[in-house]
């Protein structure tokens, strides 16, 4: 239940290099990266999933994680941040 949480998905967000995702662990920065890092480009790898598969409206693709990944403890609070478009937080429970 606390596996990949989405929420507030922007639609317009300009040039997408420009884009940096931040993520934090109760408060604290674990990871910062941007767009312009990644391996593969945002259109590219669009290009490449579509030939596989039918992307529609609000499907999601998952890229992959800066490095800092660290264990996560219950009740941590991970917040993740596309700095200036959208924001999430969610609670880590043991299950």
């Amino acid at each position: 239940d606390s596996f990949c949480p989405i929420g507030g998905i922007a639609t317009d967000f300009g040039d997408l290099a420009s884009l940096t995702v931040v993520t934090r662990v109760n408060g604290e920065e674990k990871q910062r990266g941007s767009v312009s890092e990644m391996v593969f480009s945002i259109p590219m790898l669009l290009s490449y999933v579509s030939h596989v598969m039918t992307l529609e409206p609000g499907d999601v693709v998952a890229t992959g994680t800066p490095g800092g990944v660290a264990p996560l403890c219950d009740g941590d609070v991970v917040e993740v941040e596309i700095l200036g478009l959208s924001k999430v937080s969610n609670p880590v429970r043991h299950a």
